[in-house]
């Protein structure tokens, strides 16, 4: 894609989440598009977001488990950018309104004590350079509609990167232990949606350890001349299938000894 095409559909997707509306997907507009065009696409939103007085916070990591790749038909994850105003209270009630197809997932959060820099970041260098983990909910969206309006196919892994691989918020635990602490890969959660377990999971179930997420990232970034700097959160991947919601809900993370993450939905 040429440099205006990209910032023109950068800017369709500022739109859509402005005004509440989903878009027609990128991959069947553009059926050339590649996953280097939806990336390009991702930062030039990112871009714009920025300049309008945005902060960057940090990182997520999605299709993390094996079934989403292949479900979405790609054989590695996926990321994207997170911004200081993503950042929502433990507990906090939010407006279903301010999303188009609000999904909750459950994960792991790593804060960085020291950059990470690839292209040869292992698990046990993610843990050295991590000031401490924290249970985590992310709000996922979908500002490109996920079913074709015209065709009924569902988006591709394209559509979802371009649109910061579906972040919306994020919202972090007040337990915090350091990386070492806890075996990462048979810590969990619970999660009820009114007060009903919906869903449960370990984080084994990320790449078989939520770490491997972050050290892929750090190298997958390390391409484009980029690193994950300390004091950033990294979202690591969920561990369980994202959970629909609506105006009403009451979204509980029950993560044992490292605490309860909750959301409530209005």
């Amino acid at each position: 894609m040429d440099a205006d095409t990209v910032r023109s559909l950068a800017r369709e997707l500022e739109d859509a989440e402005r005004q509440r509306q989903p878009i027609e997907q990128f991959s069947a507009r553009f059926p050339g598009m590649t996953i280097a065009d939806a990336y390009a696409i991702q930062r030039a939103w990112v871009n714009h977001k920025i300049e309008a007085g945005g902060q960057i916070i940090g990182h997520k990591i999605g299709l993390t488990s094996r079934a989403m790749q292949l479900a979405s038909q790609i054989d590695e994850p996926d990321y994207g950018t997170l911004l200081a105003h993503m950042l929502i209270e433990n507990g906090a009630e939010i407006a279903a309104s301010d999303y188009l197809v609000p999904r909750v997932e459950a994960e792991f959060a790593f804060v960085l004590s020291s950059p990470l820099v690839g292209p040869e970041v292992t698990l046990d260098e993610v843990m050295e350079s991590t000031q401490y983990v924290v249970p985590a909910l992310e709000l996922i969206d979908a500002r490109i509609e996920i079913v074709n309006r015209r065709t009924g196919q569902n988006r591709k892994v394209l559509d979802t990167i371009s649109d910061n691989a579906a972040n919306a918020a994020i919202v972090l635990g007040s337990e915090r232990r350091k990386p070492h602490e806890v075996d990462w890969r048979w810590a969990g959660a619970l999660v009820y949606k009114n007060s009903v377990v919906e869903e449960s999971g370990l984080g084994g179930a990320v790449l078989d350890h939520p770490a491997a997420g972050v050290a892929w990232l750090a190298n997958k970034l390390a391409v484009h001349g980029k690193r994950l700097e300390s004091g950033e959160i990294v979202l690591g991947g969920s561990f369980i299938r994202p959970i629909p919601c609506a105006a009403g809900d009451v979204i509980r993370a029950d993560y044992d000894a490292l605490g309860d993450v909750s959301v409530l939905f209005r």
